[in-house]
């Protein structure tokens, strides 16, 4: 029997890996954005977004169902190891697809050739993914290994990054080394999950049971994958060089930080797939609430902060030439709110519950709706179309997925009670980044003083109208100290 982590040192360490993949791009990002300037930064992502639909094609959408279904044989090697190896089998499939496709379309898309270089250095990324079969550390709960390799490998990137990447041609170096912090550790996985079964290439697989469920999640996963990245790519396509540079100073920041509140939704899956498996629907439900109010209390003070610093965080990550960008940033934090509550739908109640012909549809819908909104606006409004694109498509999801998973279950009550107190906290972050920003301090320390006081105040409202979630953490924090003491 494996021993079952604890859900809330899973979510540390996933936080502080979060965290990690948060620091490096603050820390490389402002150097980036100022050696590479506006147009060849444009450029890195511009290839970067062509090569994540190879990426998508070689996934396959087989981590989620992988994750789902092998933590029912986690503690049986011998059924997870027949398991393990019939879906990595499917897995280089999909990869040697993905690359017969990736050389088609550079051959026949002229637009793409002028990028070839950089698009095949960042091709190198679906290989080491698939090797890496990361879903089998997930299934095993591993996260202390994976954030200690990935805090390895991101110090080794950034001083690569500072060694080598010193010119506005360095771009394609530079893609060379987010592959290397991105999937050079899964090199390490590939020798590792031998700890845990016996990985091999196998044909004799049970292609109905696996491929059905995998194609359904892929083509959500792909749909996603068109509302996510078609902005840039079409921005690309329709505009140059200088609009994507600019919109990517904008989607990096949404990113950072879309990555760091879904810290505690990625270790929540295998347990909440677990506890649906084995018709634990009282747990599921409890643990499944916890993880909402958490989200809502960090969620809508980190989108209200963004709002208001918008300007001062473009300036401080990128510099005064990406100060366009500002307005495409406030808009894609409105598109947080309705990402990262539709993700809690998504993720945490229609897959554990095989739901997913139903994320199929909404993501389709989103993805369509995404794709003509950027078609029509982005001649007119550029790169602020793309970030309108993306709120409209992220609010379709959240309302379907929504209207469906509230079917599946129901959230325990207090829900509304902590939305209401996180709600008067946001406006008391309001009110304190006003006052500072009229002061017409130096945008560092405007910066600083904003966040400080916004948190103090945040958490003072929060526990002044005793909020349940941060009065739990804090009598829970009491008692350990108190049990330390005796």
């Amino acid at each position: 029997m494996s021993k079952q982590k604890s859900l809330g040192i899973n979510a540390v360490l996933n936080g502080l890996r979060t965290i990690l993949n948060m620091i490096f791009p603050l820390i490389t990002f402002p150097y980036v954005s100022r050696v590479l300037q506006v147009e060849n930064l444009g450029k890195y992502n511009f290839a970067y977004s062509v090569n994540s639909y190879f990426l998508l094609i070689a996934g396959l959408g087989i981590s989620t169902y992988a994750i789902r279904e092998g933590a029912k044989f986690r503690d049986k090697k011998k059924e997870f190891s027949q398991f393990a190896s019939e879906i990595f089998s499917i897995n280089i499939i999909s990869t040697v697809i993905a690359y017969l496709l990736l050389f088609f379309c550079i051959a026949i898309v002229p637009q793409f050739q002028s990028y070839t270089i950089v698009i095949l250095v960042f091709s190198i990324e679906i290989a080491f993914t698939t090797l890496g079969t990361e879903w089998v550390f997930s299934i095993f709960e591993e996260y202390t290994y994976i954030t200690i390799r990935s805090i390895f490998f991101k110090i080794i990137s950034i001083v690569l990054l500072f060694i080598l990447v010193r010119e506005p041609d360095d771009y394609i170096i530079y893609a060379g080394i987010t592959v290397f912090s991105n999937a050079g550790s899964n090199i390490l996985n590939f020798f590792r999950v031998r700890k845990y079964c016996n990985l091999r290439l196998t044909l004799k697989c049970n292609w109905k049971d696996h491929l059905k469920p995998i194609l359904v999640i892929f083509g959500s996963l792909a749909a996603t994958s068109i509302y996510v990245n078609s902005d840039t790519t079409m921005l690309g396509l329709m505009t140059t060089d200088y609009e994507v540079g600019i919109y990517s100073v904008a989607s990096k920041i949404y990113r950072i930080v879309k990555q760091m509140l879904s810290a505690v939704l990625i270790v929540s899956i295998p347990r909440l797939a677990l506890l649906m498996g084995q018709q634990r629907y009282t747990e599921y439900r409890r643990t499944l609430t916890q993880i909402f109010n958490i989200l809502t209390i960090l969620l809508l003070p980190a989108v209200t902060g963004l709002i208001l610093l918008s300007r001062e965080v473009v300036l401080i990550i990128a510099s005064p030439e990406y100060i366009q960008a500002t307005t495409s940033l406030q808009l894609l934090s409105i598109a947080l709110i309705f990402c990262i509550f539709g993700w809690i739908f998504n993720q945490c109640v229609l897959i554990p519950a095989k739901k997913e012909m139903i994320v199929l549809k909404a993501t389709i819908i989103s993805a369509i709706a995404n794709i003509f909104l950027n078609f029509i606006l982005i001649p007119i409004w550029k790169e602020n179309a793309a970030a309108l694109s993306t709120i409209v498509a992220e609010a379709i999801m959240m309302v379907v997925c929504m209207y469906n998973g509230l079917k599946v279950t129901r959230l325990k009550k207090g829900v509304f009670k902590n939305m209401i107190s996180v709600i008067v906290g946001c406006v008391i972050i309001v009110i304190i980044c006003k006052i500072i920003q009229s002061l017409n301090l130096s945008i560092l320390l405007t910066m600083c003083i904003s966040i400080v006081l916004s948190v103090v105040g945040y958490i003072c409202t929060l526990l002044i109208l005793k909020n349940v979630t941060i009065v739990s953490i804090v009598k829970s924090i009491n008692k350990r100290k108190n049990n330390r003491y005796k």
